[in-house]
């Protein structure tokens, strides 16, 4: 909370990624802290996102968890695994105006398949690719190109950054 104070008060944070295993390590609650996220950041600005994530492995567990978890205000984005039973998630929560964050994003087919499903954002996980030898960056640039081609409105939330290498070769790749 003090690191997202800091950098919310320095005007360049636009968002906060979430992950409920980690906050469990911390002994807090998770909605709770979600809360305390966004109410921090509205003291500093009107346009960011806070990243919450289902737990649920199932399409209607995932659902109900997201609906719970895009009540607690709405700037919240309903992190959603891009799996077969999150992307039918993904489809019938975007229908219902929620906005999801599809993670664990490795390819550029997969972010075809999230954007297709009405994904409002995906997560590349540019870190993890590079651990496994392929380009995340390069993934992120294809991933670009495919949204432009195809206009869609879906846009590019990098995950698993490194180094400020990383930082900057996302911005040359106009990564959102």
């Amino acid at each position: 909370i003090e690191e997202i104070k800091k950098a919310a008060e320095s005007g360049i944070l636009e968002g906060v990624t979430t992950n409920p295993s980690l906050i469990a390590r911390e002994g807090k609650d998770f909605k709770k802290l979600i809360k305390e996220i966004t109410q921090i950041l509205k003291i500093y600005r009107n346009d960011f996102t806070v990243s919450a994530e289902v737990l649920s492995e199932t399409c209607d567990d995932m659902i109900e968890e997201a609906r719970e978890l895009a009540k607690i205000d709405k700037h919240v984005l309903v992190k959603i695994p891009l799996t077969f039973e999150g992307l039918k998630a993904v489809n019938i929560l975007s229908s219902e105006e929620i906005r999801c964050n599809v993670t664990l994003c490795f390819s550029v087919n997969q972010a075809l398949l999230a954007a297709k499903a009405g994904a409002y954002c995906v997560s590349p996980f540019i870190g993890r690719l590079d651990d496994q030898g392929t380009s995340g960056i390069s993934v992120v640039e294809d991933i670009r190109q495919v949204y432009d081609n195809y206009n869609f409105d879906t846009k590019i939330l990098a995950a698993s950054i490194r180094s400020t290498e990383h930082v900057f070769e996302c911005a040359k790749a106009r990564v959102d």
